[in-house]
Formats: structure tokens, C-alpha cells, sequence
């Protein structure tokens, strides 16, 4: 029996409610929180039925979808798991599900030969790796960096939603400073992963400057009846060309920063380029390289220049260099200071 897009937004909700054990859920609670998610995903505006619900609900206890999920009814009126640890998460792909996927990197590995599809590979990859391993048995040969649990990536889907239809959200930000959170009024027009962090941009009202928000720091997102403003300089497309990391705006311009780099890290550092604008401006007798890139100057350039400890050597602009040594000398002084002793 196959399930519709929204019948699985359903079923996942209903899931995500019942393994919370610090709340007890009515049918009418059920009803609401998955009107909710349809409204965050789908932009469905009408609800779902008690009825609709009901029959979600003994969809997953039987056997149609594979669930057999152990749904009780306690106090003639409360939903739960009679086994906590139940999630329809955790079951495994049936046969028909291992065909469906099977077909779909089929279809995305022939696609891959084109350039504009190539940044499949890596997909493609994950999806074969797991669907092997879960039709052989066999352990992972193919580990993908990732953080489980990480905050923030079930409000992927619904920002994608609202970017996507153009939708002026109204969110509630707490930055790491603050105490408590912010109402902010926000035009979502992108958004953006960097080392296992998520990021969404935009703009504020009368402000022609682009915002970035941590997803993992967004308590709440509302769509609110105020006309979606774009920002016609900003390019999507070609915004983070000159820049690594998330940490830029409209009116930042790249600069030439020139590094020197060790015999060691300059191994390291030509099959890993630190950008794509990086070139060899100079290969020294004792192995040693001088690097240059393109980029503008922010908090990730440094970090990741930081991170070669002292197998990179800033050579200009002096700007980047103060800031280097600034780093350097506060990392020597938090050594002394011994600060979590």
C-alpha cells in the first residue's frame, strides 16, 4: 500500500509525538500538530480531520506499511508507545522500499554524467553504501562525516518551503550573547550548510543589508501577512563565490591574501585547496610553497588558516596578518592563564 507524500508527513508526526514522554497526547493534540506540519511543509492550509488521524493511526498499527507500530490508548483518552523505544525510524526497508531506492540511484547515477548533476556523486555514494548494507547485512565501508541529533534540521523542510513561495517569516532568535530570544521580521532567500551547520539568509525591513540566521538557534518560525521583499543585488547563485564560510555581505569584496605554507602542509595543502582561487605563486628549494587565494576576509578564513598551526605563515595583507598574530597571542595567554583549570 503506498503512501502519499503527505500521509508520510502525517505518520512521521504522529511518530514524533508519541516518543515524546513528557507530554500525553490526545487525538485532538495529534490532529493539531499534524495540521501544523502540513501547514510547515506543504503550505496546506485546511487541516487534517480527526477522522484522517484515526485512520493514520491504524495504518500504523497493521502491517500495510511494515510499522506494526505498538499504539495504545491509556486512560480512555491518552496515545502512547507501549514500547518507548518504538519509532517508525527505526524499521527497517522492506523490499519494495530497497526496489524504489534501488531504481531512484539508478536514475541519479546516470544523471551524474552530466555537469550540472555531478554534485550527485557524493549522494549517490551514501545511497549505495547504505543500500548495500542493509540488503547484505554488512558493516558501512563508506563513512560520511555527519552529527546526529543536531539541532535546527527539522526546520530544513519547512524554510525550504518558505523560500521556495516567497513567504515573510517572523522568527524568534537567541543568539549565543543573549539571554532571551529576539522577534525577528525575516525575508528567507537561501539557505546554506558549512561544516555540519546550517544557515538560513535573508533580509529585514527597510534594511538593504543580508542577514545570516544558525538554524540551531532559531526557537521558532512563523510565516506572518507582510509582503515578501527581494533583494535584487543579491545573487544566490554566486554570493558565496568569493568566500569561505558563511560569514559575508552584499558590499565585501575579495581580497589577495598571500600565505606561506611548510614542506608538509604544502603537500596537503595542493590536493585540498584551501579555495578555488587558490594558485602557487612560488616553490621554494626546501619544499616549501607560497600560496595565494582570492577571498574575503572574515572569521572562517582565519580559522582555517589557524588550523595549520605553524605550517602556514600569513605574508599579506597586514590586516590578516594582525589578526593571526592577535589569535596566536591569545591562545599563548590562554595556555598561561590556565582558565578551566
Amino acid at each position: 500500500m503506498p503512501a502519499n507524500k503527505n500521509a508520510l508527513i502525517r505518520y512521521k508526526t504522529i511518530d514524533n509525538c508519541l516518543r515524546n514522554k513528557y507530554r500525553r497526547w490526545t487525538i485532538e493534540d495529534l490532529v493539531d500538530a499534524c495540521s501544523d506540519a502540513l501547514y510547515d511543509c506543504e503550505g496546506i492550509t485546511k487541516g487534517v480531520s480527526m477522522r484522517t488521524v484515526q485512520s493514520d493511526i491504524q495504518i500504523m498499527r497493521s502491517d500495510k506499511l511494515g510499522y506494526n507500530a505498538p499504539i495504545e490508548v491509556y486512560e480512555n483518552k491518552y496515545y502512547r508507545y507501549s514500547d518507548p523505544d518504538y519509532s517508525i525510524t527505526k524499521m527497517p526497508l522492506s523490499q519494495n522500499d530497497y526496489d524504489v531506492i534501488k531504481e531512484a540511484t539508478d536514475m541519479l547515477r546516470q544523471l551524474s554524467d552530466f555537469e550540472q548533476f555531478s554534485r550527485f556523486d557524493d549522494v549517490i555514494g551514501r545511497l549505495d553504501d547504505s543500500l548495500a548494507t542493509v540488503q547484505h547485512k554488512r558493516k558501512p565501508i563508506i563513512h560520511f562525516d555527519s552529527v546526529k541529533d543536531l539541532k535546527g534540521l527539522d526546520l530544513l523542510s519547512p524554510l525550504y518551503r518558505h523560500i521556495d513561495n516567497h513567504q515573510t517569516l517572523k522568527i524568534m532568535y537567541q543568539s549565543f550573547n543573549a539571554d532571551e530570544p529576539t522577534e525577528i521580521i525575516f525575508f528567507p532567500y537561501l539557505l546554506k550548510e558549512f561544516r555540519n551547520r546550517w544557515f538560513v539568509f535573508g533580509a529585514k525591513p527597510n534594511s538593504s543589508q543580508i542577514y545570516n540566521l544558525a538554524l540551531d538557534r532559531i526557537n521558532n518560525i512563523e510565516p506572518i501577512d507582510i509582503e515578501f521583499v527581494e533583494n535584487p543585488d543579491f545573487d544566490s547563485e554566486h554570493f558565496f563565490d568569493n568566500v569561505i564560510g558563511v560569514s559575508t555581505s552584499i558590499n565585501n569584496y575579495p581580497r589577495r591574501i598571500k600565505f606561506c605554507a611548510s614542506k608538509e602542509q604544502s603537500n596537503y595543502i595542493k590536493t585540498k585547496p584551501l579555495h578555488h582561487s587558490q594558485k602557487i605563486i612560488a616553490e621554494n628549494p626546501d619544499g616549501s610553497c607560497e600560496f595565494q587565494i582570492n577571498v574575503v576576509i572574515n572569521f572562517e578564513l582565519i580559522s582555517i588558516l589557524l588550523s595549520y598551526g605553524s605550517g602556514v605563515r600569513v605574508i599579506s595583507p597586514p590586516v590578516v596578518v594582525k589578526w593571526m598574530k592577535e589569535q596566536i597571542e591569545g591562545m599563548r595567554k590562554a595556555y598561561e592563564d590556565s582558565y578551566c583549570q
